[in-house]
């Protein structure tokens, strides 16, 4: 027997960054949306798991030990329900590695819900939400999906109704960006500045509620998105040349270092894709519109 989860990637349409807290987390209000990339998680039981392996796109660059968080996933589960974690997880990938899109959050939320299924805990969706915000801040809405509001450290989720499908398109960066590497830069940008409280834009949940994608583009904003500028200039040649292509709006998925474009519609989507492609200023594109579903199994 084995059980697969699907997952989708996220992107944030709105990510406000807070002061760092005692803890060395930073207050967020974080608006995502999730996006039609998905990973696959399967489980299957493993006398010697956890287990990981992993296959696709960038697969070389996950880690295959304790320290992936579908792993910790499992064990966290073992754990809570008293059992050992007898689990082999594959993950087939296809949301980009180190880009800012939550695919490691992805996979954790795919393991905890694959293995729930497999060894048949039945855990409430709040004791796997509280899994969730153990394992990561962007775990939560892996396994939630939609569209949500995250505030604390982005675990306390906020469900948000949308009235349409935005068509984005995503430009994956030629290497990675650490997300501690990218707060801290965040942290020595803002040292000369009072930082507001984050509070979610107004404005912006109501483009979402109308699904006014131009409405959406007038409103989107990423606080981080300086700091993964200045750790990645060059990410600063692609977004231009998505805007020049035609796109509603641009700017890094939160951390980066993927570049993400707001369309007009599925036609514009294309239109831009293929700019993006051969401007040469990154190293693949993709289509993707949201909001989809979280964690599904299949």
């Amino acid at each position: 027997m084995s059980v697969t989860v699907r997952v989708p990637a996220k992107v944030n349409v709105q990510l406000a960054v807070g002061a760092a807290r005692p803890d060395g987390f930073h207050e967020l209000a974080n608006v995502f949306l999730a996006v039609g990339l998905y990973d696959e998680v399967t489980a299957t039981p493993s006398p010697d798991g956890p287990r990981i392996t992993c296959e696709g796109p960038d697969a070389a660059q996950v880690p295959l030990d304790r320290t992936n968080l579908a792993a910790r996933a499992a064990l966290a589960l073992a754990e809570r329900y008293g059992r050992t974690p007898d689990v082999h997880l594959h993950i087939a990938k296809d949301i980009p590695v180190a880009g800012g899109m939550a695919g490691g959050s992805a996979d954790g939320a795919g393991a905890l819900l694959a293995c729930d299924a497999l060894w048949g805990t039945g855990a409430s969706r709040e004791e796997l939400l509280d899994i969730c915000a153990e394992l990561g801040s962007d775990v939560p809405f892996s396994l939630v999906g939609g569209a949500a509001l995250g505030t604390g450290r982005g675990e306390r989720l906020t469900e948000l109704g949308t009235g349409g499908t935005f068509p984005w398109v995503f430009a994956m960066a030629t290497r990675g960006l650490s997300t501690p590497a990218v707060f801290r830069e965040f942290d020595r940008l803002a040292k000369a500045r009072e930082i507001p409280e984050p509070v979610a834009s107004r404005d912006l949940l109501g483009a979402l509620a109308k699904g006014d994608a131009e409405a959406l583009a007038a409103t989107v904003s990423n606080d981080l998105q300086p700091a993964a500028l200045s750790l990645f200039p060059e990410l600063a040649d692609t977004l231009a040349a998505g805007r020049a292509a035609g796109a509603l709006a641009s700017l890094v998925s939160g951390s980066g270092p993927t570049t993400a474009f707001l369309a007009r519609d599925a036609e514009a989507a294309e239109a831009v894709a293929a700019a993006l492609r051969a401007s040469g200023t990154c190293r693949d594109v993709r289509t993707a519109s949201g909001p989809v579903a979280g964690a599904t199994v299949l």
